[in-house]
């Protein structure tokens, strides 16, 4: 049953519409609880990296694995994830992701009070299949419920709630560790899922799969990935999500390399790039939803336009008031899409296969957040800070010239 129907077919009371607005509130509020501990467990491996290094005796790229590797599993495994979604009820597959995720954070734990490697990684690939889940179940379910002149806005305050995850990990992954050891983070970040699983479970029924949905056929999902226009928005993400990345990655190396910039402060001052982005994602929605009346290409148009010339450029600031101006205002922009274009995917193809197009959207953003990084890496080694630079501000003008030929929903 559509928002249309559904309010038509209760009694016209106050107390109906409360009843309806407060269930998606609520939706939106258990969902993006899941998000902000799996975007913490995702990321919480980094801020104990000394920790881990110690204790399994690994080098540096090994223990970067073990952040890494989930993004990779996302990768793959998202696009197959999408496909199940829209074949099943997408909501009893949330319940299931949560249940991997306990299961990876237990035997995370184990694996990393035995030393044992490869087994801790073996968790991680199982948290990442967990994440892809809940993900894209979530941006499915929150789009379901909100679907209308609210869609944009609620999606994109949904994935507003990666970047608060990860400042959370960041921040009390080493609180964790120093309670109860290090091995620790990996279930409590997980079991920390369980009060938004509650609210989303209660006040998502029949959200899940509409009765009169019909199942996709398998020529319906190949029709999605190979759909010009959600071809196009992947293109969009992969760009948007490459370039905050490289930023996030290389940042901070570049002002303590460069200009002498102390670590501590070199990372404090990255950290104002994606921190700024639980409000650029809401804003996102919003502009979209109000300013511009349901149009997506001037949001996705402006991110670009306004983030390529400072990050084209960045090399050229030396004085801290302007580095920090540069990253707030960068960091603004280039968010303001990332959480948009997964409102803007899902618009374009049949309700029956959404699932399955933000879940593609899913996979070719995370390839592009999985890859900025190590390839900047290498092409600083080659030809140094300025001329990569450079180059990222290229796929940020790649990024303005498609966003002139994307279709509107």
């Amino acid at each position: 049953m559509s928002d249309t129907e559904h309010s038509t077919a209760t009694q016209p009371t106050g107390g109906a519409d409360s009843a309806s607005t407060a269930h998606r509130v609520g939706v939106l509020v258990g969902a993006s609880l899941m998000s902000v501990s799996l975007g913490a467990y995702e990321l919480v491996p980094a801020s104990v990296t000394p920790l881990i290094q110690d204790s399994l005796g690994v080098g540096q790229s090994a223990a970067g694995l073990v952040v890494g590797v989930m993004f990779g599993t996302a990768v793959v495994a998202s696009l197959p994830v999408g496909v199940l979604l829209d074949r099943t009820d997408s909501r009893r597959t949330v319940a299931v992701g949560i249940g991997l995720l306990l299961v990876g954070g237990a035997w995370g734990w184990q694996a990393a009070t035995d030393g044992a490697y490869w087994p801790l990684l073996a968790s991680r690939v199982l948290g990442g299949i967990a994440y892809v889940v809940t993900w894209n179940a979530g941006i499915d379910i929150v789009g379901r419920s909100f679907s209308g002149p609210n869609q944009a806005t609620a999606v994109s305050t949904f994935t507003a709630s990666g970047p608060v995850g990860f400042a959370l990990g960041q921040a009390l992954g080493p609180v964790v560790a120093g309670v109860w050891g290090w091995p620790a983070v990996f279930p409590v970040f997980a079991v920390c899922s369980l009060p938004g699983l509650a609210l989303f479970l209660a006040t998502s029924r029949g959200l899940g799969r509409a009765a009169a949905t019909p199942t996709p056929t398998w020529a319906d999902l190949r029709g999605v990935v190979t759909d010009r226009r959600v071809l196009l928005v992947g293109a969009l993400g992969f760009l948007g999500y490459a370039l905050y990345l490289f930023v996030n990655s290389w940042a901070p190396s570049y002002l303590t390399q460069q200009l002498d910039l102390s670590l501590a402060l070199g990372g404090a001052l990255t950290a104002l790039f994606p921190a700024v982005g639980v409000l650029s994602r809401v804003t996102g929605g919003l502009l979209s939803d109000r300013l511009f009346g349901g149009r997506r290409t001037p949001v996705v148009l402006g991110s670009f336009v306004v983030a390529t010339p400072i990050v084209a450029g960045f090399t050229g600031l030396q004085r801290i008031p302007v580095i920090v101006a540069a990253l707030l205002v960068s960091g603004f922009a280039i968010q303001l899409c990332l959480g948009l274009v997964f409102a803007y995917v899902r618009e374009l193809v049949a309700p029956e296969v959404a699932a399955t197009a933000v879940a593609f959207l899913t996979s070719v953003g995370l390839a592009g957040a999985f890859l900025a990084p190590i390839a900047a890496g290498a092409l600083i080694e080659l030809v140094g800070y300025p001329i990569t630079f450079g180059l990222a501000g290229g796929l940020g003008l790649v990024g303005v010239v498609l966003a002139l030929y994307a279709p509107e929903p």
